[in-house]
């Protein structure tokens, strides 16, 4: 089935910029960019937990600054 949508002239025209070849069709580019945007797959217990601590560990002073990090290994 095709549909027709709606689409402001410069939102169409960001979505061409998006194509990777002029002959990718919109339906392609928008699946592409929608897959890129959306994981079905959603974060475990203990990735969250992770993260939660990562980021009390950041506000209460305990990381390195990126520059560091770099330095370190000379990058």
């Amino acid at each position: 089935m095709v549909t027709t949508i709606q689409l402001q002239p410069a939102t169409k025209s960001r979505l061409d910029d998006m194509k990777l070849h002029p002959r990718e069709t919109y339906d392609e580019t928008l699946n592409r960019l929608l897959d890129m945007a959306y994981d079905p797959e959603p974060l475990s217990e203990e990735t969250l937990q992770r993260i939660e601590e990562s980021i009390a560990d950041m506000r209460a002073g305990r990381g390195r600054p990126f520059e560091d990090y770099l330095r370190e290994r000379g990058l």
